[in-house]
């Protein structure tokens, strides 16, 4: 047989989340969010103000995470058809993540390690020159929050049926961190105030600390999310059970192997080993679980058995 003949009965092993203008909407942010990172920690330094730095510095880790994001677009379209790559490139931005929330953990450590200092030995702070770069911080978070929320929403009005399949998890999580972002300058601008207005200064390193807490707290769930499907370990039991109960609900048929897991996105991959006493061929089971959308890449192996005995050792 023809080697060209065989294209149609090849696997398609591109998982990856293909949106131009949400990749290109992020690049937009990630530029606003280092030149106020920037503005934020020079800023923080100079003036003395803890709460203005650590809103810099997690400003900084939503920079790492934007980049990590915009390279997994990038990566996984480039590479999209290598076949160095068995089940394509669609883990390239959990592995990313996985790697940003290690990074974010330390940074965590260190915004920890300085607040809690300046809590201890407190510092003077230029109150009014932070408070004003804290409302500019805040302003460009609210603006990106809009520039994405924008185009998510206008993704979700036109591709309502197909939205469980092609939901950008970059973009979705890009916006979570502006959102993160602009809570954290809110902090910031409560504790200057605070402190210009109430002489209550502590509360600048407090909320330093509470910065630490929320990069820890976002940092440990991206290692909940990520580390499991990195380990092929991220599908629902009951899931699996689901597809056995599937092929096996109105026949003999028994299934003697089942593996699942996430190939990138919402797309998931099965491997189901079953045996039968009919000669029903690979194309008739995966007919079976046409209802299971998310089973982007399917691989049946049938086991004919006549002996009456064979499906139930099978178990």
């Amino acid at each position: 047989m023809h080697a060209k003949s065989l294209n149609k009965w090849r696997h398609d092993h591109d998982f990856s989340v293909k949106n131009p203008q949400g990749e290109r909407r992020t690049r937009y942010v990630l530029i606003l969010t280092l030149a106020t990172m920037v503005a934020e920690i020079v800023a923080g330094t100079i003036y003395g103000s803890m709460a203005l730095l650590a809103d810099g510095l997690h400003m900084g880790t939503h920079v790492v995470a934007f980049l990590i994001a915009i390279f997994a677009y990038s990566y996984a379209r480039k590479h999209a058809n290598n076949p160095v790559f068995t089940f394509g490139t669609g883990k390239v931005d959990v592995l990313g993540g996985f790697t940003s929330a290690v990074v974010l953990a330390v940074v965590a450590l260190v915004m920890l390690v300085e607040s809690l200092q300046r809590l201890i030995n407190p510092q003077t702070i230029g109150y009014n020159e932070a408070i004003i770069v804290a409302i500019v911080g805040l302003g460009v978070n609210v603006f990106s929050a809009f520039l994405l929320k924008d185009h998510h929403g206008h993704d979700h009005d036109h591709d309502h049926d197909h939205e469980h399949h092609h939901q950008d998890h970059n973009l979705k999580a890009a916006y979570l961190h502006v959102l993160a972002d602009a809570m954290t300058s809110l902090l910031a601008i409560i504790a200057l105030l605070s402190g210009k207005y109430w002489g209550l200064s502590w509360l600048d390193p407090l909320m330093g600390i509470v910065g630490a807490v929320i990069i820890t707290s976002w940092a440990l769930n991206l290692l909940r999310q990520t580390g499991p499907v990195l380990l092929d370990a991220s599908v629902d039991e009951n899931y699996a059970k689901a597809i056995q109960s599937t092929i096996e609900q109105n026949s003999e048929d028994r299934v003697s192997d089942i593996h699942v897991w996430k190939l990138g996105g919402n797309h998931y991959g099965a491997i189901v080993a079953i045996v039968s006493h009919d000669d029903n061929t690979p194309d008739y089971y995966r007919a079976l679980l046409k209802d299971f959308d998310e089973l982007s890449h399917i691989t049946i192996e049938v086991q004919f058995c006549q002996d009456a005995h064979c499906a139930n050792d099978s178990r």
